[in-house]
């Protein structure tokens, strides 16, 4: 009796049965596809050792390719790393493509913003308010308003990841590095979107503003 290990990604790991290999080509037939998992400390000398046992028993004259495939842990780990790599440039671009949607759209509303309180800045500038202090709080306004969609979008990331985690049953983490660089990012984003806004609402004459309707 084997321990049970449940499932991963969706795949049941205890439908599994040992039996010996005459048996398994008396009941299925000899040519079915097999795979043979063998365990070794020194890989290249197993790998030479199973190459010239399978060409034997399978009857592959010499100066023939081989008609099976012999595959390590180290390649199933670099194709695993190469899958891995496409998927990050692909998420790398969609967040790329996000970061840039959502600067426009923060520029656009601090715009707006500006404009519907035309009349404010005026009268901030009219009773001593500085260039630099009006430049100062559109760009802190830009920031909290990216800050604070950076952190929806954590919170909304760890309720997918965890839901992932729940349906295939595998675990997650989110290293607090990467945190930070979501929240730097997020900062940067304002900082960088939010600097023309700011800086058209700290250009403006005070007496045109408070003319302004």
């Amino acid at each position: 009796m084997l321990e049970k290990r449940g499932s991963l990604l969706g795949a049941n790991r205890d439908n599994i049965v040992f039996l010996p290999f005459p048996v398994f080509t008396k009941a299925f037939g000899e040519e079915r596809s097999l795979t043979i998992v063998v365990a070794t400390d020194d890989i290249e000398r197993t790998k030479e050792e199973v190459r010239a046992v399978l060409r034997r028993v399978r009857r592959i004259p010499p100066g023939e390719e081989d008609d099976f495939a012999i595959n390590t842990q180290s390649a199933l780990v670099t194709q695993w790393k190469a899958l891995t790599d496409s998927i990050f440039f692909v998420m790398i671009s969609i967040a790329s493509l996000a970061l840039l949607v959502g600067g426009i759209g923060i520029m656009n509303i601090m715009l707006v913003s500006v404009t519907e309180r035309t009349q404010e800045i005026g009268i901030r500038k009219a009773v001593g308010a500085r260039r630099g202090d009006i430049l100062l709080q559109f760009l802190i306004e830009a920031v909290v308003l990216s800050l604070l969609g950076g952190l929806i979008g954590l919170v909304c990331g760890f309720l997918l990841a965890w839901i992932i985690s729940m349906l295939a049953h595998l675990p997650f983490g989110v290293p607090v590095w990467a945190i930070v660089i979501g929240l730097v990012f997020s900062i940067g984003v304002g900082m960088f979107f939010g600097i023309y806004p700011a800086r058209k609402a700290a250009d403006l004459n005070p007496v045109e503003a408070l003319r302004y309707e």
